[in-house]
């Protein structure tokens, strides 16, 4: 395409900047949804979309090469009638002339625009010859990978340990490193879970041998790769190989600075996804902050399951403007780490940006062993289920996420999830007693 080319065919044309899980999923759904002018998929990255939450599991450890953790290839992209116009990072958006141009001088012309530009791992605030990593990127997974792969099995010292951080921990594991993680929280996910999860989540890393250094921070990296010094806020040195930084995201909203678009920690939009006073841009995923009618205020998720649902939803506001539906989700995550599948629904701490530390919630199940099973109900001020954390009990999450739903009493809530674990801990019955008779 040449600068300033007119890109605007039947129907509209439609350029999506991003092309990770937002991105690819508000093209595809477009069609879905009946569009039939033109789409455009634009994205910083040379390589075709990829899944980013297998980064620091699969991919990390060598079982999904960069193939398995595809989102559309070529030939799908065409036959989905969606052009890709990857490496080429946009630069600035043009509301009023509704242009947007990319790195490379290209302006790309459109009648709807969708922002799904994602975010980017908080950088390391230390500077180093090699060996420091943070994990957002293909790239970034690409020399984590080679770098946990060379030298045999160092130590790894993991500062943060959040969602990402604790992947990373439990994969390095996994793979045979000895593993440190470093968080100035007492306890792991404690801003998510509260101090309770927390405390089981740690039990969880040094139950697999990880050791566990809470409660303090980091004061200084030197070194290089392979031969690395980490001096912790209260005067212990760790030394390691590799060092990976998960200290948080931030929302791909700068080159947007000069578009008049309101910023406030991503892009802010109303109910329907549109950026405010901008009915033509919408925004999806991690770079959207939009106005959520269930909380009563403007959210942003940094998750997967999020980004896939907003797409969706936002495709159907772009081609029914006659019925554009307001986006109130019951927010959804996972974390795999070790034998725990982490599930969550809703917001432990609630909706502000600077909500507190979630309050005590009520915990079911078993949290330890081969066997844990367990759940946390969390409450709001009212008596309501205003979220939910479940291992390795997908019934109960499927129940938890219906009762969230419903702003169901909590009482109430507690009440089926115990009855949940009564049955599961009740003995199968023999096939001799079965009710059908079978074995008789």
């Amino acid at each position: 395409m040449s600068g300033g080319e007119n890109v605007r065919g039947p129907g509209g044309t439609v350029v999506i900047v991003g092309s990770s899980i937002a991105g690819v999923r508000a093209a595809q759904a477009l069609r879905t949804e009946g569009h039939q002018g033109r789409i455009v998929l634009v994205g910083a990255e040379s390589e075709l979309p990829y899944d980013k939450p297998p980064l620091s599991k699969q991919f990390l450890s060598g079982t999904r090469d960069q193939a398995g953790i595809g989102l559309l290839t070529s030939a799908e992209a065409a036959t989905a009638g969606i052009a890709l116009r990857l490496g080429a990072a946009a630069t600035h958006l043009d509301p009023a002339a509704h242009r947007v141009r990319l790195a490379d001088g290209t302006e790309l012309g459109y009648d709807t625009c969708v922002l799904a530009t994602g975010a980017a791992a908080r950088p390391a605030p230390w500077l180093t010859a090699g060996g420091v990593h943070v994990l957002r990127t293909l790239g970034d997974g690409h020399a984590l990978r080679r770098d946990l792969a060379q030298g045999g099995t160092g130590h790894v010292v993991v500062v943060g340990g959040g969602f990402i951080g604790a992947e990373v921990a439990a994969t390095a594991r996994r793979l045979g490193h000895d593993v440190t993680v470093v968080d100035p929280l007492p306890l792991p996910m404690a801003r998510v879970l509260g101090p309770e999860v927390g405390a089981h989540l740690a039990a969880l890393h040094r139950r697999h041998g990880v050791a566990t250094r809470f409660g303090t921070g980091v004061r200084s990296v030197t070194g290089g790769t392979g031969d690395l010094r980490v001096e912790l806020a209260d005067g212990t040195v760790l030394a390691a190989r590799t060092v990976v930084v998960g200290i948080g995201a931030v929302p791909n909203d700068t080159w947007l600075a000069s578009s008049g678009l309101r910023l406030d920690d991503g892009v802010l939009c109303d109910a329907y996804c549109r950026a405010r006073g901008v009915p033509d841009v919408f925004a999806a995923g991690d770079v959207a902050r939009w106005y959520h009618p269930g909380h009563g205020a403007h959210v942003r998720v940094e998750h997967w399951t999020n980004a896939v649902e907003q797409a969706a939803q936002v495709a159907h506001n772009i081609t029914h403007p006659e019925a554009m539906r307001p986006y109130a989700p019951v927010e959804y995550v996972w974390s795999d780490q070790y034998d725990f599948k982490i599930q969550i629904v809703g917001r432990p701490a609630g909706p502000a940006p600077d909500a507190p530390v979630p309050g005590d919630p009520v915990l079911i199940g078993r949290w330890e062993g081969e066997d844990a099973r367990a759940a946390a109900l969390y409450g709001d001020a009212d008596g309501r289920l205003r979220a939910a954390a479940t291992v390795n009990w997908p019934r109960a999450l499927l129940d938890c996420r219906r009762l969230v739903a419903q702003g169901a009493d909590l009482a109430a809530a507690r009440t089926r999830i115990d009855r949940l674990a009564e049955a599961s801990a009740r003995p199968a019955p023999s096939p001799a007693t079965s009710p059908s008779g079978a074995g008789s």
